[in-house]
């Protein structure tokens, strides 16, 4: 279960959350239930979500429920954050990490 601001990606609504985002930078990230590294990084997200609320977008995919949208992206492993802008990708970070590094990702 994602935090308030954090929505949930699945294969219904990817494109049009996502992809679908216009001009407001989306972070997705890339978790599995299964992941001890994923529950880490969850309040570090969580956390980014709530402080940069209406300047971008957060979102968390369990690669698990929606297996195409992460062979599509080539996620060899979790977590995996990815950084949308208009609709194509334009970061990506492996692995655990802070919050400064995640405001840096999405450059704002």
């Amino acid at each position: 279960m994602a935090g308030a601001n954090v929505l949930e990606i699945n294969d219904g609504n990817f494109e049009s959350e996502v992809l679908g985002s216009g001009d407001v930078p989306f972070l997705l990230d890339f978790s599995a239930v299964w992941c001890g590294p994923c529950k880490v990084l969850t309040p570090i997200v969580e956390r980014l979500a709530d402080e940069l609320k209406g300047k971008v977008k957060v979102g968390k995919l369990d690669i698990d429920d929606s297996p195409a949208i992460a062979t599509k992206f080539g996620i060899r492993g979790v977590p995996t954050v990815l950084v949308f802008k208009a609709g194509k990708e334009s970061g990506r970070h492996v692995g655990v990490t802070n919050k400064e590094a995640l405001v840096k990702l999405l450059g704002v």
